[in-house]
């Protein structure tokens, strides 16, 4: 169901006029076709077995499967609501980073800023759920440990610096789009690593969530090619005025004023013919 993350950030980008969507486009089409194509591909992977593709590290090799043993409606309810609302709550955090890096464009100083609020948010949690249990604070030198340092390192310092850099040129939408993504790479990764049985299932969905992906892309291609257009041409016209300015070449705006010191240069020319008139005309 984590999954579903990719669909949940298009709708609140869209919501918040942070996506361009027109129906009537096909780059638009093919958006909504890619990040239903991705959600889709994922779901695939997780629902469908389908017979098993020999390869030459898990061949005869099976890993036994997790059967919800004492697993009620009510826990599976829950469950779902709790995943529901965390994929609503990640997609907003991604959203409001996109909107933060539009006036606060220092993506490693909010790197920074996100680590230490979620270490002191993990901690009061910690605190409160695991009171009374001093043994939990304890360092040992395991592989939760370099779980735990891996997770803070890798997961969370490099990705969200990564996922900033990136989100503030192409979005939100594109970030998360690549998140089913993970469950291609840890399908490949543990049918060797671990010798997992990869089946048919799980092939036809890492294809369809890598047809998703060049959907998205190419949608999102043409809104990135026409902001660059844009910063171009305002780029060029500054330059050209600064250039022009360097050199001297100055716009002509203001007329030229010629000031004589005799008395007829305050008149203007229709005043001095009407003058000039007054005086030759004979009188009588």
């Amino acid at each position: 169901m984590s999954n579903i993350l990719p669909a949940i950030t298009f709708v609140m980008a869209w919501v918040l006029r942070m996506e361009k969507l027109k129906i009537n486009s096909i780059r638009s089409q093919a958006k909504i076709m890619g990040t239903v194509a991705t959600v889709a591909g994922a779901m695939l992977m997780t629902l469908v077995k389908g017979p098993v593709i020999e390869l030459f590290r898990a061949k005869g090799s099976s890993t036994p499967e997790l059967h919800g043993a004492g697993l009620t409606l009510k826990h599976s309810i829950k469950g779902s609501l709790m995943i529901t609302v965390g994929c609503f709550s990640w997609a907003a955090f991604m959203n409001l980073q996109a909107i933060t890096l539009r006036t606060y464009p220092a993506e490693l100083s909010l790197t920074a800023w996100i680590c230490i609020l979620g270490t002191a948010q993990g901690a009061v949690v910690a605190l409160i759920m695991e009171r009374g249990k001093a043994s939990v604070w304890s360092i040992n030198w395991d592989a939760k440990f370099l779980a735990a340092v891996y997770s803070g390192i890798v997961c969370s310092g490099f990705a969200y610096y990564i996922q900033g850099v990136i989100m503030k040129d192409r979005g939100p939408v594109f970030v998360t789009a690549f998140s089913p993504l993970s469950m291609v790479i840890v399908a490949v990764m543990s049918s060797f690593i671990l010798a997992e049985q990869m089946t048919l299932g799980r092939v036809m969905g890492a294809m369809v969530i890598a047809a998703g992906l060049y959907l998205v892309i190419w949608g999102k291609s043409k809104d990135y090619k026409s902001e660059s257009l844009i910063i171009d041409e305002q780029t060029t016209q500054a330059k050209q005025l600064t250039d022009s300015g360097n050199n001297g070449d100055l716009i002509p705006c203001h007329g030229v004023i010629t000031i004589n010191a005799s008395n007829e240069g305050t008149m203007t020319v229709e005043e001095q013919k009407r003058d000039k008139g007054n005086q030759i005309k004979p009188s009588n």
